[in-house]
């Protein structure tokens, strides 16, 4: 064995390009986390304001009565516990957090936040989860067909329509159509997410009431998104069918259909996918627009409501959700790109 040799068992091993990527991703996300955790917890107290005598005009508004000191120092506590130092109310709030304690509601006190985001939660998934995947399917089918056939009638028919559908305003489009196929022609209810007159539960009149009150905002939503996905992929694949690869694979004989799907349109959507992860960490934050414009029982209504009426608890709690959901997408998503991407995976 010469010098130069190391040792028996002294190499140390090599470890994948993917997992160290993975690694310094998730160390990222961490701190951010940490840092979204630590806003969400600063902003409230330097906003004007005090929730627990926001609290107390209410009762005594709605009583009658002066509020006694006892009754005072409990909702003191419970909005905060403003009598101690500012790292001891930090520590109580990490623990409420992870305990999923958010907290109560001022304007609907006194009702757990937790209580109201979860009336909401499955509204906006159902709505805004499925137009979401509804809209990514949708564009990324339709570029990946006009980028591989770039300049035939469909790519100069559709790039163009795609571009035109995309600069108009999203809440101009959904008043848009509420006003002609719910106001003109009565085809869909003006606002609400199901039939008041109907009982809630998992048969078919109410079902067919929740489909009913949502396709017009899920109709608009698919119809503003998908162009943007449709734009992206299309011009990644006009790029990446011209790597050397992918003219390789063509070259080889194989069908136009195994060259597009295994080599083009494989790395074409690798920043689609990205794209995607960020939307779906989005639906918890609800699309806002839509559901105010329809007045649509989820969790973006109920973060327009908060907003008009400073109910800060809510507001905390639907940034808290919206920023962790946005986190752990982007880390799917690099998490699909080191086994997606040959270059990451590779050992280095």
């Amino acid at each position: 064995m010469t010098p130069a040799d190391p040792a028996p068992g002294s190499a140390r091993r090599r470890v994948p390009r993917r997992w160290r990527f993975l690694g310094r991703r998730l160390g990222f996300y961490l701190a951010a986390a940490w840092s979204a955790i630590t806003l969400n917890f600063v902003l409230p107290r330097l906003m004007p304001g005090d929730p627990a005598a926001a609290i107390i005009e209410q009762l005594q508004s709605a009583g009658g009565q002066q509020v006694d000191v006892q009754t005072l120092e409990a909702i003191q506590r419970l909005f905060g516990n403003p009598d101690a130092n500012l790292w001891q109310q930090y520590w109580e709030y990490l623990g409420q957090l992870a305990t999923f304690d958010l907290g109560t509601s001022i304007t609907y006190f006194p009702t757990p936040v937790a209580d109201l985001v979860w009336q909401g939660l499955p509204w906006t998934m159902l709505l805004v989860g499925t137009t979401t995947v509804l809209g990514f399917l949708l564009g990324t089918g339709l570029g990946m067909v006009a980028g591989w056939r770039a300049g035939s009638r469909f790519d100069t028919l559709v790039s163009p329509l795609t571009i035109f559908v995309s600069a108009i305003p999203y809440f101009w489009m959904a008043l848009l159509g509420l006003w002609v196929f719910s106001f003109l022609l009565g085809w869909f209810p003006l606002s609400g997410g199901y039939d008041p007159d109907l009982p809630v539960g998992f048969n078919g009149p109410f079902l067919l009431s929740v489909l009913h009150y949502g396709a017009m905002p899920a109709a608009t939503i698919v119809f503003s998104a998908f162009g943007g996905w449709l734009l992206g992929m299309r011009n990644m694949t006009v790029t990446t069918v011209r790597e050397d690869y992918v003219l390789l694979a063509q070259a080889k004989g194989l069908s136009p259909r195994r060259v597009l799907l295994r080599y083009a349109a494989r790395n074409a959507m690798l920043p689609n996918l990205t794209g995607f992860a960020m939307a779906l960490g989005g639906v918890v934050g609800g699309a806002l627009l839509t559901e105010i414009v329809f007045s649509y029982p989820g969790i973006g209504y109920l973060m327009y409501a908060a907003l008009r009426q400073r109910d800060y608890p809510v507001m905390q709690a639907v940034f808290f959700l919206t920023t962790m959901t946005v986190l752990l997408a982007n880390l799917i998503a690099d998490s699909v790109y080191a086994l997606l991407d040959p270059r990451i995976r590779e050992e280095g």
